[in-house]
């Protein structure tokens, strides 16, 4: 009896030790996995490029990486930020009315050009979980401000899928998330968001 009752407080202490490793072992992996790379346009987004070089990679922004160009943004976006990306798939910019990214992509539209891809910059880190917080202590909506000075608005759709807003009131699904860089994070999505004026 006395054996008994000696293994039983020590078995119980050596699952509790076990699945206190095993908890903290899942912990230290979904640290580690929660950085890193995510698949985007059939490549690897690596966490310790920084903004531009990941999006030159990915197939789905070919369209957003000319008009960073044009708008002579690569060294801002390089940049040390961090900056929170919401970067528009090529399909998002085929849905503009025709002709136009082709005019903004003129030299002489550059100062708007330049104005609509700071609209889709916010300085900080805001992954899901950040946002998601945001939302909430905002009673259901949190207001962003932009590189460019303008404003987006974050919201819920449903458990796991955040909305922006732009100031004309058209809303972008974020697709894919929490892409991270070595000077912020992009926020895949399937809408071109535009300014005020």
């Amino acid at each position: 009896m006395i054996r008994t009752s000696l293994k039983t407080p020590l078995i119980a202490s050596l699952l509790t030790l076990a699945l206190g490793g095993v908890a903290l072992n899942t912990t230290v992996q979904a640290a580690t996995m929660s950085h890193d790379s995510v698949m985007v346009g059939g490549q690897s987004m690596l966490p310790s490029k920084d903004i531009v070089d990941n999006a030159v990679n990915s197939s789905d922004h070919t369209t957003l990486v000319a008009a960073v160009k044009a708008a002579g943004l690569v060294d801002t976006l390089k940049g040390k930020g961090p900056f929170t990306v919401f970067a528009p798939v090529n399909s998002a910019f085929t849905a503009l009315p025709a002709g136009t990214v082709d005019t903004l992509l003129k030299p002489e539209n550059k100062a708007t050009l330049t104005k609509i891809l700071t609209y889709h910059v916010v300085a900080g880190k805001l992954d899901m979980m950040t946002l998601a917080e945001k939302i909430k202590a905002g009673g259901g909506k949190t207001e962003l401000t932009t590189v460019a000075g303008g404003k987006l608005w974050a919201m819920m759709n449903g458990p796991h899928n955040i909305t922006i807003k732009d100031e004309k009131g058209d809303i972008a699904d974020i697709t894919t998330y929490d892409v991270y860089q070595s000077n912020g994070v992009i926020q895949v999505i399937d809408k071109v968001l535009m300014p005020k004026s």
